[in-house]
């Protein structure tokens, strides 16, 4: 029989936020980009312990550590949004350079080199998909149009953006002077080689009379 919880046990625990705002010092906000240094400790303290670290010597694992600080102050998140896509950038990159490098080892058999190398291009498109959101996240969602070399003639105007044809394209191409509608574009006269004759004309599109395609065969009389 289990006996009866005391009541130190079945306490639950309370956090209490009342010195939450000497947190929020931000000195650490370039690696974490948040205003509290707890969350910036924290999110430096993951993206470490995410490292491959096994055969490492304490003179080389505190390289590690410094080097992985410095890239999420060099990926410089502004928020804690960009903090949590940074820490996930370094770590999908070094997941996916130890498959890269366990996929090279000399000894490695056919089957771990193709299920390294396959974890690599997973870990290689998320690292993409991570940097894509980041950029998203960054940019708002805003796009820039760049134009170069617009050229507009009198009483032309210029229209920058999408353009979707519909029945106004051919009102608004009346409305400019310049813009005229090409129907028939007229043939010049071929010379002939006689210079003393007349020019000969050009045959258009006109309708002409086809010849009679029944005539009567050589050496047949009569019907014959």
């Amino acid at each position: 029989m289990m006996g009866k919880k005391t009541a130190k046990e079945t306490m639950t625990s309370t956090v209490v936020a009342n010195d939450y705002s000497k947190a929020r010092k931000g000195r650490l906000k370039q690696i974490g980009g948040s205003r509290s240094d707890d969350w910036n400790n924290m999110l430096a303290n993951q993206t470490v312990q995410a490292l491959w670290l096994k055969h490492s010597d304490p003179a080389t694992r505190d390289k590690q550590y410094s080097a992985t600080v410095a890239a999420l102050i060099g990926i410089g998140p502004k928020d804690e949004l960009e903090g949590m896509m940074a820490a996930q950038l370094i770590a999908a990159h070094n997941a996916a350079m130890e498959c890269y490098r366990r996929a090279m080892i000399g000894e490695q058999t056919l089957e771990g080199r193709g299920g390294n190398l396959a974890q690599a291009n997973k870990l290689s498109r998320t690292f993409a998909t991570l940097l894509e959101a980041l950029s998203r996240h960054r940019g708002k969602g805003q796009q820039k149009v760049t134009v170069e070399h617009v050229h507009v003639y009198e009483g032309g105007q210029a229209v920058v953006g999408v353009v979707t044809p519909g029945g106004g394209d051919r009102q608004r191409l009346e409305e400019q002077p310049h813009a005229k509608e090409i129907a028939h574009a007229p043939q010049p006269a071929v010379w002939s080689a006689d210079k003393t004759r007349e020019p000969l004309s050009v045959t258009r599109d006109a309708e002409r009379p086809l010849p009679d395609a029944r005539r009567p065969l050589a050496g047949r009389a009569g019907g014959k």
